[in-house]
């Protein structure tokens, strides 16, 4: 990974951020920056250069750190020590920028007291907009990861879920990850059959898969730091026929929405193909969630495919597209792939079939 190469690029777009120099506090962010992956570092940030600071646990590890930035052992009362050295980074009457997101207020009164001299301007996205579009490293990443689904997917359907429990099931992808070689789980698994189908983040029950339901299955894993995501929804045998024409339409939308994630396209216009489809349908209030979101370091991170998105999409951009359609007290479906962005269309990373499975 081009950390170096992040870091200037971060450090260039600091004027439009209105700060002449950021603290990164988020360990997400300081990870892609730097490739620091321990629980205790900050990063000041400037244009041409950067100061790491981290305690004495980590220096070893840091050590390659020191090729493309300074390392410095702060041991205690980290947080003081980086608004000092924010501080003497700045010119006179300098803005320091912080990611208000991840700074509490406790935090930010420390920071504050220590930069007396200085204006604390609060920023929102700095570092993530940068990681919204994937290097080729990245996309590898992601690609390995997703290619760990297809075959737990695989070994689910062909050791049948009726009959099993849904934290069974669970506990059973849990395995499977283990077994590939994977850093875990990159959430916890959704398992959710009959009318537990209708909660869009439902969690796993003692209650026993049925037959003749649908089971709902959102589970994704880590490989080298990077996520992945699939959906897929599977009958447990002969479907009544509302089941069996929700489904139908989900799968419709989702494939529209697949069909329209190109280079250019408003996170909020693939939405509306999705949405608008699904509501033409007489089962608008049925869909609620967003059409989809961007995936990395993080399960959930930037682009949102939403109502309310204001994003574009770009080559290297990757996102999830994940129509669902819910009826209250009686099931549900959900269909997610995780595509990456390329120059004239999307790249599916998840193969598993989309196609109605009925499984024992």
């Amino acid at each position: 990974m081009n950390h170096a190469g992040r870091l200037r690029r971060l450090g260039d777009a600091l004027g439009g951020h209105g700060v002449d120099g950021l603290l990164v506090s988020n360990l997400t962010n300081i990870r892609y920056l730097t490739g620091f992956t321990g629980s205790n570092a900050l990063l000041v940030v400037r244009p041409g250069d950067a100061i790491f600071l981290t305690d004495f646990r980590y220096l070893e590890r840091v050590a390659p750190l020191r090729e493309f930035l300074e390392v410095r052992q702060v041991n205690q009362e980290i947080l003081r020590v980086a608004g000092e050295q924010v501080a003497a980074a700045l010119p006179p009457g300098g803005r320091a920028g912080f990611e208000a997101a991840h700074l509490s207020f406790a935090q930010h009164r420390l920071l504050a007291a220590a930069l007396p001299g200085a204006e604390l301007v609060p920023t929102n996205g700095a570092v993530e907009q940068l990681r919204a579009v994937k290097d080729e490293q990245e996309q590898e990443a992601i690609r390995r990861a997703a290619a760990q689904l297809e075959p737990v997917y695989a070994a689910l359907a062909d050791e049948g879920l009726a009959g099993r429990s849904e934290v069974e099931v669970a506990w059973r992808i849990q395995e499977l990850f283990h077994e590939a070689g994977t850093q875990g789980a990159a959430f916890d698994s959704i398992v959710a059959s009959s009318e537990a189908g209708a909660l869009p983040h439902a969690e796993p029950r003692d209650t026993v898969v049925a037959g003749n339901t649908l089971v709902t299955l959102d589970l994704g894993c880590r490989l080298d730091g990077y996520c992945s995501d699939c959906t897929r929804t599977f009958a447990t045998g002969p479907l009544p026929a509302e089941l069996e024409e929700i489904y139908g339409l989900c799968l419709q939308a989702q494939l529209a929405g697949l069909a329209a994630v190109k280079p250019g396209a408003g996170g909020a216009e693939v939405d509306a193909v999705v949405r608008d489809l699904i509501g033409e349908a007489g089962h608008g209030q049925h869909f609620q969630h967003g059409t989809g979101h961007g995936v990395g370091l993080d399960i959930h991170e930037a682009p949102r495919l939403a109502t309310t998105s204001s994003a574009t999409l770009e080559a290297g951009m990757v996102v999830t597209v994940e129509p669902g359609i819910y009826l209250p007290g009686v099931g549900g479906v959900r269909i997610e792939d995780l595509v990456i962005v390329t120059a004239d269309g999307a790249e599916r990373l998840t193969g598993y079939p989309k196609e109605l499975i009925t499984t024992g």
